[in-house]
């Protein structure tokens, strides 16, 4: 039995989940809380849940909003909806807008809520037993060439010239994810160097484990396609951000996570080496992910992904040992965290131009630019990240996170 429930009360949904792992043991209960993470995504038809339980929400209002944009969307899994105040007329309404069933929220009905519950699961088996037999369906698990069984196709995201990027339904997961897909190759060895790329990509993520680090989900390879499946960001990225302002605070707060990714990633030898606003992401509820290792360096890894010599990332961002082909290490990351705090205090770059070439230039030559004035208390942090030798920056991640976070604290204060 697989679950989502709409409540804002964590203490509601582990009533609920007690009242459920009673009849099925190994239930799982994924919480939706509405203050914190809004609307779902309207593309999302819960797919992966054997039902999902209305409660944070009463069928009155708001609520009833809730339960005609769920139920009204095709092929959503069934809904229940929990609430006190239901007379018999707002049953049937609720009934009537597409509800699997009407029951009491704070006095719950054991019995009553596991006969739903296997009603809305039965339910549930057969209409993706159809869907999987429709004619659509294996059109709608085709990316980019490739069958990847149990995944929705919602729309393409982007497209480059290694792989292509799906918003997709993820059945396993029970979420909206982002499939990435490698292009068909021309030459016989490339498919291999793709998917080693994800498998390093997938093998680094699944190492660290860390709250600000992507979430992937799956990795393979169909129809020759190899294909790396990865949590979905509804927010964007730091760049998009960016352009509607940030707050000091925020700028922070960010920098902060962002550090405390570095410092785990760091500790199990991994350097990014792509740090950059794009490959910042940001989750409904305000936090932080760092995505894409293809370029990373793991130490534990005997994959190397680039030739030795060429200079690889992106010039706004690389640190002057990088730009210049140069070994590194993590002050390098370093480097460019502080390019991407600088960045969101000073709504531009510190350093531009149109030519690449002379943009890795300025960060071995030119002078560490200012901040604007009413952020002159940050100057020396700066500095101390954008320093040109690796042996005047902070000393690793762990240092940086710690100072970032006590000026979140001092600015909260």
């Amino acid at each position: 039995m697989r679950l989502l429930i709409i409540e804002d009360d964590a203490r509601y949904s582990a009533l609920i989940l007690h009242h459920v792992s009673c009849r099925w043991p190994d239930a799982q209960v994924i919480v939706h809380s509405p203050a914190a993470l809004g609307v779902l995504s309207p593309e999302f038809l819960a797919q992966g849940f054997d039902a999902v339980l209305l409660a944070g929400s009463r069928c009155d209002g708001r609520g009833h909003d809730w339960l005609r944009d769920l139920a009204g969307r095709p092929g959503f899994a069934p809904v229940i909806v929990l609430r006190d105040d239901a007379g018999e007329a707002d049953a049937r309404g609720a009934l009537q807008l597409g509800a699997q069933a009407v029951l009491p929220h704070d006095e719950v009905d054991h019995e009553k809520l596991i006969r739903a519950l296997g009603a809305a699961a039965e339910k549930q088996a057969m209409a993706r037993a159809d869907w999987r037999t429709a004619a659509g369906a294996h059109e709608a698990q085709r990316f980019s060439g490739a069958f990847v069984r149990g995944y929705r196709r919602i729309r393409q995201l982007a497209g480059g010239r290694i792989s292509d990027l799906y918003l997709a339904e993820s059945e396993q997961a029970g979420a909206l994810v982002v499939l990435k897909v490698a292009r068909d190759q021309e030459q016989e060895n490339d498919l291999d160097q793709s998917f080693r790329r994800f498998l390093q990509e997938y093998e680094i993520v699944r190492r660290v484990s860390h709250p600000s680090i992507v979430r992937l989900y799956d990795l393979g390879v169909s129809d020759e396609h190899a294909y790396l499946v990865m949590e979905y960001f509804r927010a964007g990225d730091l760049r998009m951000r960016m352009r509607a302002g940030v707050t000091l605070h925020e700028a922070l707060r960010i920098s902060a996570a962002i550090a405390g990714a570095l410092q785990a990633i760091h500790s199990a030898g991994i350097l990014h080496r792509d740090l950059k606003p794009g490959n910042i992401m940001l989750r409904d509820d305000g936090s932080i992910a760092l995505i894409d290792f293809g370029l990373a360096k793991d130490a534990t890894l005997d994959i190397e992904m680039t030739d030795r010599g060429l200079i690889f990332g992106t010039p706004h961002y690389m640190s002057p040992e990088q730009g210049h082909g140069e070994p590194i290490d993590a002050r390098s990351d370093l480097y460019s965290l502080g390019v991407v705090l600088f960045e969101m205090l000073a709504r531009a770059k510190p350093y531009a131009d149109d030519n690449p070439m002379a943009i890795i230039y300025k960060h071995r030559h030119a002078p560490i630019p200012k901040l604007p004035q009413e952020f002159a208390t940050l100057q020396p942090l700066i500095e101390s990240l954008l320093a040109k030798n690796p042996e005047d920056r902070l000393a690793d991640a762990t240092v940086a996170a710690e100072l970032l976070n006590t000026l979140v604290a001092e600015l909260a204060r």
